[in-house]
């Protein structure tokens, strides 16, 4: 197979060019894809390379997913029901209002030859597709990532940008309580507030909230937040301003980050980071949360799932959400793929 290939934005990406940890190079020229994990440093990517079609034999292995009942997770669901009480804890005390708490699920790969990312983010395709799907595999650093994510971090068209937060999740619009209204409330706040750090006085704008998106299997509560960036806000401003995304850290941000550290007994890797393309010379990105999304690590596939807790959750009904949010992917990933690109 081909060192390096993507597919980001629904255009196909070949041929490595560079490849650094320093997003200022976001700025610079080329169309890059980019990884910024919750925990690790970023990876930019440039392509010479983008197109809606793969020029020439695509270079597609083969997948061959782990058992449904080989995949273990970080908590127990005993572990992740006292995490949530722990969190209700210090949101009566006051340390935060709203913390997202995660589980990182792994399962060892059946044949490490057929563990191609393409291929599972194709199986991704077919059976949960994603509004900011797609994969990104270069070998030569360890970088297999693919995602089915339904949420967007930011996108960027010019000197206007825009997140999308989610918050509330449920089978069925019935299933959504008045906690998870509060809670993408809380979130949007926070959010509106990292975009005044980098946009222009009085233009950003909550343009739909608490609007309901259907995806396969479940439903999503999800929020706009627009705003117009300051002159010469470039991108390591615009991380520092907005990175790690609120919707799976928590309000306050830095309390809940603290939070999240002592409790999680996993690091989440590029789980909960950023994921996606920057045009540097287009000024234009789109940039994921990285959620819905496995990666591989030596012999083992993984895969996150959290759920965002308040002073209304039940600990119980917070560790259905994690499975839920996890179930319908695992058993994808579980299954075996060798036909056509999607």
């Amino acid at each position: 197979m081909d060192e390096g290939l993507a597919y980001l934005g629904g255009q196909w990406a070949w041929e490595v060019q560079d490849v650094t940890s320093d997003i200022s190079v976001l700025d610079s020229s080329g169309r890059w894809a980019v990884v910024l994990p919750y925990d690790g440093s970023p990876t930019c990517v440039r392509f010479r390379h983008w197109s809606p079609g793969l020029a020439g034999e695509a270079s597609i292995g083969a997948w061959s997913g782990p058992a449904v009942s080989s995949w273990q997770s970080s908590m127990t669901a005993e572990q992740y029901q006292e995490a949530v009480a722990r969190t209700r804890v210090e949101i009566a005390c006051g340390e935060v209002y709203q913390a997202n708490i995660c589980r990182v699920l792994s399962a060892p790969l059946p044949d490490p030859n057929e563990a191609d990312v393409a291929a599972l983010f194709a199986l991704l395709q077919q059976g949960n597709p994603a509004p900011y799907g797609g994969f990104l595999r270069v070998p030569s650093i360890g970088m297999h990532v693919a995602s089915a994510s339904p949420e967007l971090f930011l996108e960027r068209k010019g000197s206007t940008v825009k997140s999308g937060p989610i918050k509330g999740t449920g089978r069925t619009a019935a299933d959504l309580l008045p906690k998870d209204e509060a809670e993408n409330v809380m979130i949007v706040d926070l959010m509106r507030n990292d975009l005044s750090r980098i946009c222009e006085t009085g233009t950003v704008a909550v343009p739909a909230l608490l609007r309901l998106e259907r995806h396969p299997g479940l439903v999503h509560l999800v929020s706009d937040v627009v705003g117009e960036l300051v002159a010469g806000a470039d991108w390591p401003q615009i991380v520092d301003a907005t990175f790690p995304p609120g919707s799976v850290t928590g309000a306050p941000k830095s309390s809940a980050i603290r939070l999240i550290a002592g409790l999680e007994n996993a690091s989440r890797g590029p789980y909960c980071g950023a994921f996606g393309w920057v045009d540097a010379d287009a000024r234009t990105a789109s940039l994921a949360v990285t959620i819905r999304t496995f990666w591989l690590e030596g012999q083992d596939v993984l895969f996150g799932t959290g759920a965002g807790i308040t002073w209304g959750s039940d600990p119980a009904g917070e560790w259905r959400e994690t499975e839920l949010k996890a179930q319908r992917l695992m058993s994808l990933a579980s299954g075996i793929w060798q036909g056509e690109v999607p």
